[in-house]
């Protein structure tokens, strides 16, 4: 069965500092039971108020950071200064800030010419820090986009039906181009998802992969059901509005 935990913060500021406390409970005590901690980290300006908010004076010392290994749940095909990188953008508000070792951080090499390329080398590293094939990630934080995309994983694209792999170039007609994701079996075996979201643009798209019929082809976060872990739900008031559920 599917365990999920709704949580809903009054504004984005709330929203960031339950997600950082959160984030904090599950690093604490994935390195106190296992050594370490390996997060897949998320774009967008909901994660990017996290990321600052990890860095900042307030949090910075709540862990032993030289013990936590950062991954991506997916990329745009730019290079790794594009205004446009996932990674850009955590890099700046979170892994320079902490002065985080490049051994640690795992990023797609999303400058090279063929995507494909790209992703088969993502393929090798996570298995070798992973440890096989079926290895877990402890935490894999998501966004949602307004489709009800989740990573780089859109309706109706191939990545979707993937169940060997756990990086892939995923062409995505409407953008016309490559994006670079985790697999729905990579984010499956996570130890905990957590997906971030806020914005009344984003009230929709909650409520249809939460409540509404089950059609992961059209509504693709659907398809993030974990083998044996938790799935959170954080969201702000705006986008848990349509709900009929209750945050718990």
């Amino acid at each position: 069965m599917l365990s999920r935990d709704i949580k809903v913060a009054k504004n984005a500021d709330a929203l960031s500092s339950l997600a950082a406390n959160l984030f904090v409970d599950l690093a604490r005590e994935s390195i106190a039971t296992r050594g370490s901690f390996t997060v897949a980290l998320a774009g967008g300006s909901t994660p990017r108020k996290l990321y600052s908010l990890l860095a900042s004076q307030r949090y910075r010392h709540e862990l032993d950071w030289t013990h936590v290994s950062f991954l991506f749940g997916d990329e745009r095909h730019v290079p790794p200064d594009s205004d446009e990188s996932n990674y850009r953008m955590a890099n700046e508000t979170l892994l320079a800030p902490l002065d985080i070792i490049p051994d640690n951080v795992h990023r797609w090499r999303a400058e090279l010419s063929d995507s494909f390329e790209a992703a088969d080398e993502y393929q090798v590293e996570l298995v070798e820090l992973l440890g096989s094939r079926s290895g877990s990630i402890d935490l894999v934080l998501l966004g949602l986009g307004n489709d009800a995309h989740t990573a780089s994983l859109f309706p109706n694209t191939s990545a979707l039906g993937e169940s060997e792999r756990l990086a892939v170039a995923n062409w995505v007609e409407k953008l016309d181009t490559y994006r670079l994701t985790l697999t729905p079996p990579a984010i499956n075996a996570a130890r905990n998802i957590v997906f971030l979201v806020s914005g009344n643009e984003k009230a929709t798209a909650v409520a249809q992969v939460i409540e509404g019929e089950f059609r992961p082809d059209d509504f693709p976060a659907q398809i993030v059901i974990p083998d044996d872990g938790t799935v959170y739900w954080l969201l702000d008031e705006a986008a848990a509005s349509l709900l009929t559920v209750g945050n718990s």
